[in-house]
């Protein structure tokens, strides 16, 4: 087989699929590849992933009888990509494929392994010019006492770092000062190598998952769910000191664990992005850095706030005014907090928009109106800018 098939997108009549060469890649590879993007696009649903490989292995015929799609299933167990659930209780397989031989039957699901590399394929997908560096590389442009060093020589000032004193720069100035004949090194021959702060960022991500994230036949929020495990990845490999959390928002809005993010679904919901807004504020307030910020994916309006009294208030039909100034006041909350809200707007509603520019200006933040194909890149774009430390 010398072709294997690649998703491009997905609508609610199906797949839409092109072809390359994939020299070198063994049957198993050329399926996981596929397999991957078909998991992500059903929430992590393994029978329905495979149900779409095996009606894709009808059409363009990915199998041969040499490896079936039965073969491939194997491969995954024993790989640790997926693990069986037994309903008598009896046993489970595992991450290493170790069947309980007095169970029958069960369910398949993914293992936390297959998760992660959900979450690598789709960093790769979305950041994949991207190289791995250090941990916590994040230059601020500020010089002073710091934990990275920048190349340059300074005198050594009072409070720095010993362990930052360049002795062979030190001792040819004790040289020069002094003289070679009657050796003194005095703090004024000191000299160390200057640091750079690394600014700590804590970055909330809000997820959209209202009903309108699937409407019309289009799929908004697979990759709205790609940028989020992109970004987690990203900040959890690249960045180690930053932190992320992420929470999606619909009649109210909840946090959700990394693992989860294979699995996020939409739901008959509306838009309650006040509710989003406020637990966001909540968990960056616990965060002891100073450096903070809010990423909101969404493309519909607000159309649902949560009553003191516990109901719900709701109107979709328009903007209204009641739900709109309460985003506002949201707005202005996060400015006093200096919480800046960047939102990414997959929405061309003139309306939409217009409530997008005055909901940015009551926070200063930012705001990007993207159609999907662009907003990873910008999501990291904006996370790269807003992560550098204010120094005063």
């Amino acid at each position: 087989m010398s072709y294997f098939y690649r998703m491009t997108m997905m609508t609610r009549k199906g797949f839409r699929f092109s072809t390359y060469e994939a020299p070198g890649k063994s049957p198993f590879e050329k399926l996981f590849d596929i397999f991957q993007e078909l998991i992500t696009h059903t929430s992590g649903d393994f029978d329905e992933a495979i149900d779409w490989l095996r009606e894709l292995d009808k059409e363009y015929e990915l199998t041969d009888d040499e490896y079936t799609i039965d073969d491939f299933i194997e491969d995954l167990k024993a790989k640790g990509f997926i693990r069986e659930e037994f309903e008598d209780g009896g046993g489970t397989m595992g991450e290493e494929g170790e069947d309980d031989e007095n169970a029958k039957g069960g369910t398949i699901s993914i293992t936390a392994k297959m998760e992660r590399i959900i979450r690598q394929r789709a960093l790769d997908q979305i950041f994949g010019k991207l190289k791995r560096s250090g941990a916590g590389n994040h230059k601020t442009g500020k010089s002073g006492q710091g934990d990275e060093h920048t190349g340059d020589m300074r005198e050594y000032r009072y409070g720095d770092d010993l362990g930052n004193i360049s002795m062979t720069e030190s001792l040819k100035n004790a040289q020069i000062n002094h003289g070679i004949g009657s050796f003194q090194l005095r703090e004024e021959d000191l000299v160390v190598e200057d640091t750079q702060y690394k600014a700590q960022m804590s970055t909330v991500l809000m997820i959209d998952i209202s009903h309108s994230m699937i409407l019309y036949g289009e799929d908004r929020i697979t990759p709205a769910k790609k940028v989020a495990m992109a970004l987690a990845e990203l900040i959890t490999t690249r960045y180690p000191k930053d932190s992320l959390d992420i929470l999606v928002f619909g009649n109210d809005a909840w946090p959700i664990p990394i693992k989860d993010l294979p699995y996020l679904k939409v739901g008959p919901y509306h838009t309650n992005t006040v509710a989003g807004l406020q637990l966001a504020m909540d968990m960056l307030r616990r965060k002891r850095n100073t450096n903070k910020q809010i990423f909101m994916i969404t493309d519909g309006k607000p159309s649902c706030l949560r009553l003191p009294d516990g109901t719900y208030y709701k109107n979709s039909v328009g903007l209204d005014d009641y739900i709109v100034e309460k985003c506002y006041n949201m707005a202005r909350q996060a400015r006093k907090l200096h919480i800046p809200i960047t939102t990414f707007m997959i929405a061309e509603d003139p309306y939409l928009m217009q409530f997008i520019r005055h909901f940015t200006e009551a926070n200063k933040g930012k705001a990007f109106f993207t159609g999907l194909k662009g907003l990873g890149e910008m999501i990291f774009e904006d996370y790269e800018n807003n992560r550098r430390k204010r120094l005063k």
